[in-house]
């Protein structure tokens, strides 16, 4: 981890970025004392889930699209 003073962050925060990009840690001080700290950011993968993995676990009723009953509609619609 390096430490750096607010003023050295402002000359070339592109560069410091690069650096924390590639791995180092930093700590940014004002009048000594500590701040903020500047560190990459771990993005986490999850695999991708493989199609059909709930293949068999519920079903469609075959009147899922059916219109609904008018005094349903009534409900909804007032």
């Amino acid at each position: 981890m390096i430490n750096i003073s607010l003023q050295e962050l402002a000359k070339d925060p592109a560069a410091l970025l690069d650096r924390v990009e590639a791995g180092e840690r930093v700590l940014v001080l004002r009048e000594g004392r500590a701040v903020a700290e500047l560190r990459p950011i771990t993005h986490s993968q999850s695999p991708s889930r493989p199609f059909g993995l709930a293949a068999g676990a519920f079903s469609v009723p075959d009147d899922f699209d059916a219109p609904l009953p008018d005094s349903l509609l009534q409900d909804f619609e007032g």
